[in-house]
């Protein structure tokens, strides 16, 4: 069997109009902008409104990655929407999707898992590709996490946004596309960060909407130092299986979640900053869509060129991580 090289041929992004600022939560609850600034990098956040799901927002990243990529929704073979806030139990929001594009083609299914989703998506559609069962793929991350947040914990709150990224994968030049992945989880911590209840562990129920057992529920401390280690320990990882250094790396796209676990990851590593994409100031944590919109902004500001080293690495809940190392261009 001959495995073919794949690649990123489309990128697209969607976010909510409303702007959350930091000023503005402080009208809601007890914080400030100084406070979530120097602890988080965060400046301000969009917010879906209350008429509008997942799956709105997935479609217009798909279309505008679609675009990008000039393909029809009658080439989509596949659709992976990774997401932890679907539009419902099921059926699953990337079926919601197929049917909005008319992609009537395409298999479609969902994938949790959490903040490195989107990455984990990429490695399924890459494989799928790459072996020759599938031409083109649809990889999109997607979440509306205000609808899960708790808006008088300040904790969590002031962390959180909404939006969608997506990607088209497609057959590439020998040499371009993804060169190599790492993906890995520690489930032992999953009670450091996760949703207690709305599954068949804790059903819904009056009870558990009373004790806001719906909401995100983390522990910030040992979230950051599984993120600090991990960020670092994948990035490595990703490069030398492809057989490259650190050093080779033209732009690094972390996962957006705070700015003190990037800062720290960039230090350990040695990349210059202007190396890597931030933009959490203006978004927040938007957990599987943060690297694909980072990673769409910067290409769309010219920092991504052809043949360039992307590397992109991500951590969340479950605990999980995921990396993609990709030399840019079709």
């Amino acid at each position: 069997m001959k495995i073919r090289p794949v690649g990123i041929t489309g990128l697209g992004m969607a976010v909510p109009e409303r702007v959350l600022t930091n000023h503005d939560l402080e009208r809601m609850v007890d914080t400030s902008d100084e406070w979530i600034r120097t602890r988080t990098g965060i400046r301000e956040r969009r917010i879906a409104a209350p008429h509008e799901a997942s799956s709105d927002y997935a479609l217009r990243a798909a279309r505008e990655a679609m675009a990008q990529a000039g393909v029809t929704p009658e080439q989509i073979d596949l659709i992976i929407c990774a997401t932890v806030t679907p539009d419902m139990p099921m059926p699953a929001t990337a079926a919601l999707v197929q049917a909005a594009l008319g992609a009537h083609r395409a298999a479609a299914f969902d994938l949790s898992a959490a903040c490195p989703g989107w990455i984990y998506g990429v490695v399924m559609a890459q494989q799928s590709i790459a072996t020759g069962l599938y031409d083109c793929a649809l990889v999109i991350g997607v979440e509306l996490l205000s609808k899960m947040v708790n808006w008088q914990d300040r904790k969590t709150c002031v962390l959180f946004g909404d939006a969608a990224g997506a990607a088209v994968l497609q057959p590439v030049s020998e040499g371009r596309g993804i060169l190599s992945s790492v993906l890995g989880a520690e489930g032992a911590g999953h009670c450091h960060l996760y949703t207690p209840a709305g599954g068949s562990r804790l059903p819904a129920s009056p009870e558990t909407v009373a004790q806001g057992l719906h909401y995100v529920h983390m522990n910030g401390p040992e979230v950051f130092k599984f993120a600090v280690r991990v960020m670092d320990e994948a990035t490595v990882q990703v490069v030398e299986k492809a057989g490259l250094t650190v050093g080779d790396i033209d732009l690094l796209v972390p996962h957006q979640a705070n700015v003190r676990i990037i800062d720290s990851a960039v230090k350990r590593l040695g990349l210059a900053p202007e190396k890597v994409v931030v933009n959490l100031d203006r978004y927040g944590n938007t957990s599987s869509a943060s690297i694909p919109v980072a990673l769409t902004e910067a290409l769309a500001e010219g920092r991504v060129r052809d043949g360039d080293l992307v590397v992109c690495v991500s951590f969340g809940a479950g605990l999980v991580w995921g990396a993609l190392a990709l030399r840019w261009g079709r």
